[in-house]
């Protein structure tokens, strides 16, 4: 009997049966960040990440928030707004890098990244079409971590800050259409929409994402008839659903097309491609197909354009005309609306800095919102992004077992 619960004990001990300690989540302190908005010098960009209110909800969080003095002007915020907010105002940019996080909206400039120092946090935009092999590397020699807005998923497995900018982008491309439209130089006069006795504007979009469904919704609502096609069934089924009225939708057929173009007063461009590059679906010849004074505005720009007849422009000089058809080709069409986007972006990212801090610092939010970690592209100087990586042949890292490394 006493060989027997001998055994026994030996058994539950091995198995860990036997009572334990109880173990504590351990929990993290929460890290005071001094948080930094530099005065964009891409004068194509007048959005600011963190409006006032975002940082004053920062601040009262118990973090610090450093601006550079006219940071937020493009976008219509004041320097009194954001000392009013409790963010203390600063002459140079070379102030703001000093900070732990460095909030903006364009991708760190060559005059930046040598501002930066070791293990800063970085939030951006990448743009992936202006950049290059040497741009990559000089940011990995600054052994800093870097997160792109575009690269940033939710627990859902969707993009929430590149969703938030197509719903601006899709609602502002029919409005820039219509200014273009009736326009004296670049349209013919007339207005976008449905009047009665006038046949109503035909606005044809390519592509049926959520660009294309707010352009679709606001198009719709200013009485216009819309056309979407795609190449994919499933996707236009999909936006079809959420559209307050049906429309007219086809597969990429070039006869209907070029049917559609003839008649067509407005083209938008909103053709996605997951690999950076917009396939040009539009020649030429459907082009010059189009009536004199159509507008097209090709959102795809930035990925290359759907049109052979694109070029991209800038906001200082947004259009052009060939063949008689007005072309607006503006990479950041957001940017048009800078007050509003910067609203859409800072309530998201202030939010999430909260978060991080709780969290004790970027190590432990990463591990727990691997969503997020998607949009990390450098980890202390260590590429982790496959798709950039393979572009411009550098040598890349799995985020999760790099982590498991640093441990």
């Amino acid at each position: 009997m006493a060989d027997d619960k001998k055994s026994y004990l030996k058994f539950t001990e091995h198995q860990g049966l036997m009572p334990q300690e109880e173990v504590l989540e351990i929990e993290h302190s929460k890290k005071k960040l001094i948080i930094g908005i530099p005065l964009e010098s891409d004068k194509n960009e007048r959005r600011i990440p963190l409006s006032p209110s975002s940082v004053y909800l920062l601040v009262k969080n118990g973090h610090k928030v450093v601006i550079q003095e006219n940071a937020g002007k493009e976008a219509h915020f004041s320097n009194a707004d954001y000392a009013e907010s409790g963010a203390e105002i600063v002459g140079h940019a070379s102030e703001v890098f000093n900070s732990d996080i460095i909030v903006k909206i364009s991708a760190p400039t060559e005059a930046e990244i040598e501002m930066l120092d070791r293990n800063k946090i970085v939030f951006s935009t990448i743009f992936l079409q202006e950049r290059n092999k040497e741009y990559f590397q000089k940011l990995l020699s600054k052994k800093i971590n870097a997160i792109a807005y575009e690269y940033i998923k939710d627990k859902t497995g969707a993009f929430p800050l590149v969703r938030s900018m197509s719903e601006i982008i899709g609602n502002a491309a029919i409005m820039i259409a219509a200014e273009y439209l009736s326009n004296p130089e670049f349209g013919k006069g007339v207005m976008l929409g449905g009047f009665p006795g006038i046949p109503p504007s035909v606005v044809v979009i390519l592509g049926a994402g959520t660009v294309a469904e707010y352009a679709a919704r606001t198009a719709l609502g200013m009485g216009a008839q819309v056309k979407i096609f795609d190449d994919s069934i499933y996707k236009m089924r999909d936006l079809q659903s959420r559209l307050p009225s049906r429309v007219y939708t086809s597969t990429l057929q070039p006869s209907y097309l070029l049917d559609a173009f003839k008649e067509a007063d407005v083209v938008i461009g909103a053709k996605h491609s997951a690999t950076g590059l917009s396939p040009c679906i539009i020649p030429l010849e459907m082009v010059k197909e189009m009536k004199d004074g159509a507008v097209i505005v090709d959102v795809s720009i930035d990925q290359g354009g759907c049109f052979e007849t694109s070029r991209s422009t800038s906001h200082t000089h947004p259009a052009y005309k060939e063949h008689g058809i007005t072309h607006y080709c503006v990479p950041n069409i957001a940017s048009r609306v800078p007050h509003t986007s910067s609203y859409s972006i800072s309530n998201f990212l202030a939010p999430l800095i909260n978060r991080l801090s709780d969290a004790g610092g970027l190590e432990h939010f990463i591990a727990q919102d691997k969503a997020f970690g998607k949009g990390i592209y450098i980890y202390n100087g260590v590429l982790t992004n496959e798709g950039i990586g393979k572009k411009f042949g550098l040598t890349y890292r799995d985020l999760d077992l790099l982590m498991a490394a640093f441990q």
